[in-house]
């Protein structure tokens, strides 16, 4: 194996040795090694993608579909995309200048905040909160501002906003908001969007939406800022939740052509094009897929209602969570704060794999993540193996 030459000049980007390797992906991979163990550590649905999306890859395969796509995406996947977010946002988006095919979401994301921030801008982020928008603002040279909503049952309000705003001056940018949210499945009623809407509207900002849950709500509709304040909004979706399809690596961005023209740019750098395949089958998916989360939703709902009364229970303190697929529970008190320590136990001596709290930033400490996207066979055996945890601390 070639080792590097010590008389190379320095290299690394000094703002990434900064930065810490994703904190969900380390612990899962620590904790893979324990034998015998159930992970409930990623957000990777257990369905299977839906026979006939799958019968439209297979298409596109047989029709040769092999060669370079245009960089913002197939004109038809741009088209069902405005069509769906038409149906379900009440937002009119044009599909050439306004609609941007990704490499996921993650890459939506990434591709955003590269292409907007200018080093030293903030940018505001409700916590708790997915860990990939703490490393990737910080990459693409933005300062990251938490704001902790562990205060407010995990829901951001207009006040801690307002507060935010005006402790981050002139060099506020931008928030980032997810609803539903990773970790901890809280959404926000068309009521409590408005008067958030209110103060980024009033403070000039950039919110750049994050629902790529939107299709898995259990307790009232999906609500979008793009509904309510369209011309200051960036929304980032794709059809790795609804779909099933995380490894077909297919998400999307939309927002005003002003702003989208500077994202587009990072995002042909960044990949060139979107795989053709991939955007044939969520051309499928949207087209005639619509219902296909459906089935989904309600097996969510159910193991989120099972685990609820378990960990209760147990003595967990949790939140109920009204979406996507995660719950954010507190460990009982009698094991402190440490949440890392007490995942590592549970791995070790329950052989339970669950993420640590304190990865998604500020008032997230002395929880745990559980995601329910997992069989009910392995849920059951998961809530056996906690209570016989506990059971032999007593």
């Amino acid at each position: 194996m070639p080792a590097a030459d010590p008389n190379l000049r320095p290299l690394g980007n000094q703002v990434l040795a900064q930065i810490a390797p994703s904190a969900i992906r380390a612990f899962d991979n620590e904790i893979s090694q324990i034998p015998g163990i159930i992970k409930l550590t990623l957000g990777e649905p257990d369905f299977a993608v839906p026979d006939h999306v799958k019968e439209a890859v297979i298409r596109g395969v047989q029709a040769d579909d092999s060669h370079y796509g245009p960089s913002a995406g197939k004109l038809e996947l741009r088209q069902a995309i405005a069509a769906y977010l038409k149906k379900t946002r009440g937002v009119d988006y044009e599909p050439n200048g306004e609609i941007i095919v990704t490499d996921g979401a993650t890459e939506a994301i990434s591709a955003a905040l590269i292409g907007l921030l200018n080093p030293g801008d903030k940018v505001l982020i409700p916590t708790p909160a997915f860990s990939l928008y703490f490393t990737n603002t910080e990459m693409a040279g933005g300062e990251v501002v938490m704001i902790d909503t562990s205060s407010s049952d995990f829901t951001l309000t207009p006040e801690q906003l307002e507060l935010a705003i005006v402790a981050s001056g002139e060099r506020a940018k931008a928030i980032i908001l997810n609803y539903p949210c990773n970790p901890t499945g809280k959404t926000y009623t068309k009521g409590e969007l408005e008067a958030l809407a209110e103060v980024i509207k009033q403070h000039h900002l950039l919110a750049i939406c994050d629902e790529i849950y939107s299709e898995l709500t259990f307790d009232h509709d999906h609500n979008s800022l793009a509904s309510m304040i369209p011309g200051q909004v960036v929304l980032v979706s794709g059809l790795s939740k609804s779909h099933a399809m995380t490894g077909y690596r297919l998400g999307y961005l939309a927002g005003p052509a002003a702003v989208m023209a500077k994202v587009t740019k990072v995002h042909s750098f960044l990949v060139t094009c979107v795989d053709n395949l991939a955007q044939d089958a969520a051309i499928e998916a949207l087209t005639k897929g619509l219902d296909d989360p459906i089935v989904f939703r309600e097996a969510y709902k159910r193991r989120r209602d099972f685990l609820l009364g378990e960990l209760a229970e147990m003595g967990f303190e949790v939140t109920r969570p009204e979406g996507a697929f995660y719950i954010f529970a507190k460990i009982p008190e009698k094991f402190g704060t440490d949440d890392f320590a007490f995942a590592v136990d549970l791995a070790k001596k329950a052989k339970v794999g669950l993420i640590p709290g304190s990865v998604f930033g500020a008032g997230s400490e002395g929880y745990v993540r559980l995601s329910y996207a997992a069989s009910d066979e392995k849920l059951f055996e998961v809530a056996k193996r906690l209570k016989q945890y506990f059971a032999d601390l007593a």
